[in-house]
């Protein structure tokens, strides 16, 4: 499985819409398989979806994301966990070991579980033009 992340600084990058940099993670189970990390060189939404799916993102991470952007990233059949904040090792060790639903990881002022882990479609990507 392929989890994306944004960063900043060590940390999730707080507004995925604008982010530089995306860590890729390749988890095998709990176990990381392969890391790299690579530039966010798209601006315009459509673009950036485009990106994140052609890097084979099956999870992205995040902290606050537009509302177009996680419709066509979930669209393409990446399942989105935003209002996400922490360092990025403590979140992709969280996710790894289901853990990642603690409050101690939600964006501080966000509305809650309600709208976190919305909106997963599973299958493939269809119904999007990678």
């Amino acid at each position: 499985m392929r989890v994306a992340t944004p960063t900043w600084s060590g940390r999730v990058s707080p507004v995925f819409d604008v982010a530089k940099r995306l860590l890729l993670v390749d988890l095998d189970g709990e176990a990381e398989a392969d890391r790299q990390e690579t530039p966010l060189e798209e601006a315009e939404l459509g673009a950036r979806a485009r990106q994140v799916v052609k890097l084979g993102v099956d999870v992205l991470i995040c902290g606050a994301i537009s509302a177009p952007l996680e419709a066509m990233l979930v669209s393409a059949g990446v399942r989105v966990i935003p209002h996400t904040c922490g360092t990025v090792e403590e979140i992709i060790q969280a996710f790894a070991s289901g853990r990642l639903t603690d409050e101690t990881f939600l964006m501080p002022g966000c509305c809650g579980r309600r709208r976190r882990f919305r909106g997963h479609r599973r299958g493939g990507r269809a119904g999007f033009n990678a």
